[in-house]
This record gives C-alpha cells, sequence and structure tokens, in this order.
C-alpha cells in the first residue's frame, strides 16, 4: 500500500457489498483503504453478513448510513439507478457462493442482489469470492462464473489456503480498483524499466552492490502499465515486488542487465533507473579465507546507459543520476553533461545526502534536465507520485 493518504480514486463513488461469509471481517479494512485513496464509499449488506459484522462498524469505515433493507426510499435506485451522481463501480467483497448464482440468473431477494439486478449492464461489476475450496471448485459455481464474466462482470481471484477460497489481501483489490479507473493515456506505448540494484560476486559468498531499494523504478513500472503501457521490467536486487501482471525480467549482475536491455530494446521508451554497479571484479569460484589479507581489484563495468542509443536509436531515453550532497546548480550541471553523453532525452537528478530522498525511503525530490537544458524541479513527494510526473512529461 501507498501508506499515504492520496487522491487517485477522488470523485469515484463505490458501492461496496457485503454478503454472508467469514471474510466479511475484512470488509471494513477494504473500505477504509478506499476511501484513504480518496474514494466516496457506500455499504450495502445482506441479511446474513449482519450475522458476522454489525452495520455501525461499515458506517464508522465509510462515513455514510449503511443500506441494510431495501425501502420505500429505493436505496437502490439512488445508488444505482439512472441518476446523475449514481455510483461508478460496484465491488462486492466478500461474494458467497449463493449471492453468486443469485446474481447469474438475476433473482434479487437481498439488498445485495437488488443493486446488484440494478446496476448490471450500466455500472462496472467486480465480485470477490469467498468460501470453502468444495464450494468454489463446485461447477455450477464456475457456470455461473464463466457466464457473469460473459457478461462484462470481474472476479478477483480468492487467496487458496487451508482447503479454502479466502479473502485475498486488500492491497489486490485495491490495485484492482485503481487499475480500472487509472487513464490510459501510453495505450500503444512499450516502455522499458530498468530497477534495482546489480550484484558483483567478489566470491561464492561476498558480492558488492549499490545501496538501492529500487522502488522507484518497480513504482515506475507499475504506474506505466496502469497507464496502459506495454512493460518491461528489468531489475536487480530490489526492496519491493511488482503487483502488476507485465514481463519480469530479473539479473544479478550489470552485464547481466546489459544482456536483458539489449534483448528486449524494440520498445518506443527507456527508463534506466537502475543502481547498477560501476565496478565488478574477477570472481573466485570458492569461499576465499578470512584469515589472510587480500588485495581486491575493481574492475570497470559497461557504461549501460550510454550504449542504449547504439541499440536503439529511436528510443525515447530517460536516465536517472544520483548525487551527494550537491548544490541545485551541480545537480543539473552533473545530468546535462550526462544526458549530451549518452545522448537522452530527459535526465532526473536527486541529491541523495538528504535523509528524505533518494535510497530506501518512498520519497523523493528531484530536478529533470532536458536536452535544451530546461528544468522542473519535481518537488519533495511519494516516490510513485514523482513516477507520475516522470510519465506525464515523457507523455
Amino acid at each position: 500500500m501507498l501508506n499515504i493518504k492520496s487522491d487517485i480514486l477522488k470523485g469515484k463513488k463505490i458501492v461496496v457489498c457485503v454478503t454472508g461469509s467469514i471474510a466479511a471481517i475484512e470488509t471494513p479494512k477494504l473500505v477504509r483503504e478506499l476511501r484513504r485513496m480518496g474514494a466516496e464509499v457506500h455499504c450495502v449488506m445482506s441479511d446474513n453478513s449482519q450475522q458476522i459484522i454489525h452495520p455501525y462498524v461499515l458506517e464508522w469505515a465509510s462515513d455514510n448510513e449503511v443500506v441494510t433493507k431495501i425501502t420505500g426510499k429505493v436505496e437502490h435506485v439512488k445508488l444505482t439507478g439512472e441518476v446523475p451522481d449514481r455510483a461508478d463501480l460496484i465491488l462486492i467483497a466478500p461474494a458467497t457462493s449463493n449471492t453468486i448464482g443469485k446474481i447469474a440468473y438475476g433473482i434479487d431477494d437481498t439488498p445485495v442482489t437488488t443493486v446488484a439486478t440494478t446496476a448490471f449492464g450500466n455500472i462496472p461489476i467486480v465480485i470477490v469470492p469467498s468460501m470453502h475450496i468444495s464450494m468454489y471448485n463446485h461447477p455450477i459455481l464456475q457456470e455461473n462464473i464463466k457466464k457473469l464474466k460473459q457478461h462484462g462482470v470481474e472476479f478477483i481471484e480468492p487467496r487458496i489456503e487451508e482447503n479454502k477460497a479466502k479473502f485475498p489481501d486488500v492491497q489486490k483489490i485495491i490495485n484492482h480498483v485503481v487499475l480500472k479507473f487509472t487513464k490510459k493515456d501510453l495505450k500503444g506505448k512499450k516502455i522499458l524499466v530498468t530497477a534495482g540494484a546489480t550484484i558483483e560476486d567478489i566470491d561464492e559468498v561476498r558480492y558488492i552492490i549499490n545501496r538501492s531499494s529500487g522502488k522507484t523504478g518497480v513504482w515506475l513500472a507499475e504506474e506505466a502499465y496502469k497507464r496502459g503501457a506495454d512493460v518491461i521490467l528489468i531489475r536487480g536486487k530490489t526492496s519491493v515486488e511488482p503487483v502488476y501482471p507485465f514481463k519480469d525480467v530479473k539479473v544479478r549482475s550489470a552485464n547481466d542487465m546489459f544482456n536483458a536491455i539489449k534483448d528486449n530494446i524494440t520498445v518506443d521508451i527507456v527508463i534506466h533507473s537502475a543502481a547498477v554497479s560501476d565496478y565488478t571484479t574477477n570472481k573466485k569460484d570458492e569461499k576465499i579465507s578470512s584469515e589472510n589479507k587480500i588485495n581486491l581489484e575493481l574492475l570497470p563495468t559497461t557504461k549501460i546507459f550510454e550504449k542504449i542509443k547504439d541499440m536503439n536509436k529511436d528510443v525515447f531515453l530517460i536516465g536517472f543520476k544520483a548525487e551527494y550532497k550537491k548544490s541545485k546548480e551541480e545537480l543539473i550541471e552533473g545530468a546535462y553533461n550526462k544526458l549530451k553523453l549518452a545522448k537522452a532525452d530527459l535526465i532526473v537528478s536527486n541529491d541523495i545526502g538528504r535523509k528524505d530522498a533518494g535510497f530506501e525511503v518512498d520519497t523523493n525530490e528531484v530536478y529533470v534536465v532536458d536536452s535544451k537544458k530546461n528544468v522542473k524541479q519535481l518537488k519533495l513527494a511519494h516516490k510513485r507520485v514523482i513516477a507520475n510526473q516522470i510519465l506525464d512529461m515523457i507523455k
């Protein structure tokens, strides 16, 4: 999760429907997270779900009155009917086998199924099944799921564990929702992103590595994917794992990364944010004894960034340059010199000497320099925010 408040879902109205699965105890967390992302959330509960969690919990989580029955106020119409401020998404989480079957056959005898019937074909519906594994694997249920998918209903796969189809991690559901609402302004673009630190082995036990979490690169890849791009991520060691199903190529050394880039260079855009080691060693195929002094010879690695335009002269190339306790003028000058050497289009420069920016933390502040030495400062923000600002500049 972002671990910060965000407005990524601001202006979106989401109806979260809850049915009688024990997984309903997870729904308040989901509702709170949707609100943290900026969404307006309304909750609808079946009778059976109210035997598991009290409506007051969801009223607190959503900050809205909870619909527990359909009355003369026609709650289902106000939420999902042909009205100006109707919902943007119906999210049924958790959904029982009973509820899925009823929706598949147009039965609406609970507040949840009535809302689903009213919304069907007009508002996107996402269903999160949660039940015992034998119920989930039942051929009739699978037929019902297939039938609903054919009508445009989306399903988020449960987590299979302990003979149960369990409620997935809340972040997985959030990712799915965010992906649906993200503008697809990079659709049709193929983007290669590098991330993380490369490893240069000294022997079978020891190695040299740069200080890099890889967060910026991984999150750049994720944000580009959410915006519709065809993404290839080539990464060394990272502290975070990508959550979307784009091509994810793991490498170890600088040479491995160089070869992986060559193999995947037929793209429109390359964002080279990896912390590639500047030096390697003549690796020993043994464990060097720690009892004796050794002299370690460091050998320069290939300057990958400077070779990318040689591989594909038409690629739009963005690089990163980390400096340590430099002035604004030095950051800009160093970035521009690197840009000219690589014939790049943009360079992102930052000072890793700051505690709130650079390596390992979730925030950064950078200067983006172009080929005409124009400079744009991206002020201190979460690295995902910085990632989207960089993608906006590329677009």
